[in-house]
């Protein structure tokens, strides 16, 4: 594949940055369980720092291989890497917020409370995966041209979605903090919920880009439906037994 430049090495970035925290958390977890300590008492105590470094390995790369591809002539991102990466990001993007967004049930099917506490590295992350994402785009892209910007607004429809999407992150990931939790009260809870928008525009921003296959974007609307749907039956319930 190397020989033959068939490499897909956003999924080899995707791989390495799991594969590591893997054989980590891995190694601590049988080290704790063979000297008497639960399982889940020691994937509480690792997955922060795991997860902290398993999700920034990939950006970081990004940014190293497509520094690379520019002045160095290399093809970590093929024939045109500025749109290759923008892509990436923008998939990594709805990755994690849709990651965020699976947090709520499987802490309800799991009964693992302590899950709640990195849905915020999550939607921290897809903040930062998606500055990076508008950041090769205005920058690396449209080169900050406005003349450009206006002519592939025109021609891309979708781009205002996906900037709508980034202003309304913005005021989520100033208010994550425990200081504007306590602040905010209930209101943070009501604010919060733009997360679902965002992704729905993420979705509907992807499919608009992909235009021919649409394999990936229809499948993050089905995980987008089930998510919805179980928010949906929950909050029924609970009408229900008030």
């Amino acid at each position: 594949h190397i020989r033959n430049r068939t490499v897909h090495w956003g999924i080899v970035a995707w791989l390495s940055a799991g594969s590591v925290p893997g054989v980590l958390i891995g190694t601590l977890i049988f080290a704790r369980v063979a000297s008497g300590t639960s399982m889940e008492s020691t994937i509480r105590t690792w997955i922060g720092v795991v997860l902290v470094i398993a999700l920034a390995l990939p950006a970081l790369w990004a940014i190293g291989a497509t520094a690379q591809d520019i002045l160095g002539g290399t093809r970590h991102f093929g024939s045109n890497p500025v749109k290759e990466v923008e892509h990436y990001l923008g998939r990594s993007t709805l990755r994690l917020v849709i990651a965020t967004l699976c947090i709520t049930p499987l802490r309800q099917l799991t009964g693992w409370n302590w899950l709640a506490k990195h849905r915020r590295t999550l939607g921290l992350y897809a903040f930062a995966y998606l500055t990076l994402h508008w950041i090769a785009y205005a920058f690396l892209d449209v080169q900050l041209d406005l003349a450009e910007l206006t002519k592939d607004l025109l021609k891309r429809p979708y781009i205002y979605l996906g900037m709508t999407a980034l202003v309304l992150m913005i005021p989520l990931a100033i208010t994550s903090t425990k200081a504007m939790i306590r602040r905010l009260g209930r209101n943070w809870g009501r604010l919060h919920r733009a997360v679902y928008v965002v992704a729905v525009l993420g979705v509907v921003h992807y499919g608009m880009a992909v235009k021919k296959d649409l394999t990936d974007p229809i499948t993050w609307a089905v995980v987008l439906t089930v998510l919805f749907g179980w928010r949906l039956a929950k909050w029924s319930a609970r009408r229900q037994s008030a």
